[in-house]
């Protein structure tokens, strides 16, 4: 891609939220044109001193190159905010990504999808009916999404894949590592079976905790919809369900038993009037 190392230098200037990093490619229209300024010019653009240290910081400008053939090496793709690939429901969050890296096929970013959340710790109940719901999604060609955690994650990428069907993982680390590891070989079924994994985060960015909420903005983004299956009372599914309520998305919520600490998240969501599930039908006949 032309320009590539200037979006790969982009993307890791970490300490620029994403919307910082969208409101400077407005006004320079392509990283090289930031790249190549001064701290004069810069300074004399009305951006703060702290930001302008930020982008002429020397770490970020080095081994560009190395990064460039790593990912020719491993095959993992540059979409920009620019491209026609570049998921356009993702275009309409506040805070879109202007970068994502991306492993598989690129061309199923913009069809139908909906995200599959939920516990890590979840109970047999939520992964047969994460399993369910995502397999009966697959069998009528929606995409499913979700974020290759161990629990609802993991189940729902693996019920999609039975029915042989389309799943994005997002991940909160470059795609050279894969979190949980145990997911590795997972990653690399979702990929060889038409899916994708893909990150904002360029290669070498440690799975930290803070990514994963920042993380969960495009599971929701990229979706048509985002289903609930468990959530504890305080837990990060509920941080993409606020992310997607922000979207303006749809928010189906399996419902669960009233004693189990697991349904909390889930059964306090359907009262405040989020759409109950108990079957794929009532999320297929949204998208239908």
């Amino acid at each position: 891609m032309k320009n590539l190392k200037y979006w790969i230098w982009f993307s890791r200037l970490e300490n620029l939220s994403p919307k910082k990093q969208l409101d400077l490619l407005k006004k320079f229209g392509e990283p090289k044109e930031l790249y190549n300024k001064s701290k004069e010019e810069l300074m004399e653009l009305e951006i703060k001193e702290a930001e302008v240290d930020k982008i002429l910081k020397p770490e970020y400008r080095n081994n560009l190159g190395k990064y460039i053939e790593y990912m020719k090496e491993n095959n993992i793709q540059t979409i920009t905010i620019k491209d026609k690939y570049y998921p356009e429901k993702l275009k309409q969050i506040y805070d879109p990504p202007v970068v994502l890296f991306l492993k598989g096929s690129k061309e199923i970013l913009n069809e139908k999808s909906i995200a599959i959340v939920g516990c890590r710790l979840c109970t047999n109940y939520g992964k047969e009916v994460s399993i369910n719901i995502a397999y009966n999604l697959a069998l009528n060609n929606i995409n499913v999404i979700s974020g290759l955690a161990r629990g609802i994650d993991t189940y729902s990428h693996i019920g999609t894949l039975k029915a042989n069907g389309k799943t994005i993982g997002v991940l909160g680390c470059g795609l050279d590592r894969i979190y949980p590891e145990e997911n590795k070989k997972l990653s690399e079924e979702i990929i060889l079976k038409g899916g994708a994994i893909i990150s904002e985060y360029v290669i070498g960015t440690k799975p930290l905790a803070k990514n994963f909420p920042r993380r969960n903005r495009i599971i929701s983004g990229m979706s048509d919809g985002v289903v609930v299956v468990e959530a504890r009372q305080k837990s990060g599914t509920l941080i993409t369900v606020d992310f997607a309520q922000e979207q303006g998305k749809e928010i189906y919520v399996v419902p669960g038993n009233i004693t189990s600490q697991n349904s909390y998240g889930t059964n306090e969501l359907i009262k405040q009037g989020a759409k109950l599930v108990t079957s794929t039908a009532d999320i297929l006949e949204d998208l239908l």
